[in-house]
């Protein structure tokens, strides 16, 4: 199915753009907490607005 050197450069791709998008997570958490600081609302409001879709598909 898959070769010996696909498998290597498919762990070395998953190790890597891990560290990378830790890295600039990290780099950027002083800025997320000063932009984003009540983003959980809209998290909430998305939930809400499908569980709506939910109750109306399912009750009607």
């Amino acid at each position: 199915m898959f070769s010996t050197g696909q498998w290597i450069f498919a762990v070395f791709f998953v190790l890597a753009f891990t560290a990378t998008m830790f890295y600039a997570y990290t780099k950027d958490k002083v800025l997320h907490k000063k932009y984003y600081k009540r983003s959980y609302i809209v998290l909430i409001g998305f939930l809400t607005f499908i569980a709506i879709l939910l109750i109306i598909k399912f009750g009607l």
